[in-house]
């Protein structure tokens, strides 16, 4: 009976519709979101969530265009590693290797679109299901870690926090994820250009279509900065256009 109960609660609370925050809330949960990435003190952990989402996009990726996915591992630096099996070239590589930096943009737009329907909680859920799926393929002790501290968070936040602050949880966190895909995308280049990195998704992109790896990471700069701009958009854009 406990246990019925439990998922009637569940799904009440996924289906409902919450009542938008006003704008000056809005504005605080999108500078806390911006806060996040820029703040070099906090960005050290937080990090981490676009790992996490990043190496989540290439292992869908993989799957989806046919690749198998053999395990993702997620290490203490904030780097990641995704193995996949399949053609070394080929539309499967591509877009598997393109889908890493493109993922917390885009898991941010879905988020964003979700909250435009007002259903700020569904998200809470959806992302502790997105975590669920990710954690069966998780390959090392510290990915294992990283995903379940970031799952126990958010469960405990959809289960005891009060309505108000569970929707602030759900703004900040599509906020911060639509902010920092671009600035993943310019670290990397700051990154390159100083010759710290030398094996990149932008690099693996250009041995597979043999374009220059800089045209690639103006292309994933030119689609994080879409999926900020369309999510934006859908959050607070729409009440004044």
């Amino acid at each position: 009976m406990a246990f019925g109960g439990d998922v009637s609660r569940v799904w009440t609370s996924v289906t409902a519709t919450q009542t938008a925050p006003t704008p000056r809330l809005i504005a605080v949960c999108a500078a806390v979101g911006f806060g996040l990435v820029v703040w070099s003190q906090a960005w050290r952990y937080t990090r981490h969530l676009v790992t996490i989402c990043h190496e989540g996009a290439h292992g869908l990726a993989a799957l989806c265009s046919g690749r198998r996915l053999s395990g993702i591992r997620l290490h203490s630096d904030t780097s990641g590693l995704t193995l996949s099996r399949g053609r070394r070239a080929g539309p499967g590589m591509i877009v598997t290797s393109a889908a890493g930096y493109l993922g917390p943009g885009l898991i941010g737009l879905a988020a964003a679109y979700v909250l435009h329907r007002q259903h700020a909680v569904a998200l809470l859920w959806g992302i502790l299901a997105l975590l669920a799926l990710l954690l069966v393929q998780i390959r090392n002790w510290f990915g294992l870690w990283a995903v379940l501290v970031t799952a126990t968070a958010v469960f405990a936040v959809s289960w005891w926090a009060p309505p108000q602050w569970q929707s602030a949880l759900a703004y900040v966190g599509t906020f911060f994820l639509l902010l920092a895909a671009p600035w993943t995308v310019l670290e990397l280049q700051v990154a390159r250009r100083r010759g710290t990195v030398r094996d990149s998704d932008v690099d693996t992109l250009a041995r597979v279509t043999r374009l220059p790896a800089l045209l690639w990471l103006v292309v994933l700069l030119a689609g994080t900065l879409a999926t900020l701009g369309l999510g934006s958009y859908w959050i607070v854009g729409h009440r004044f256009f």
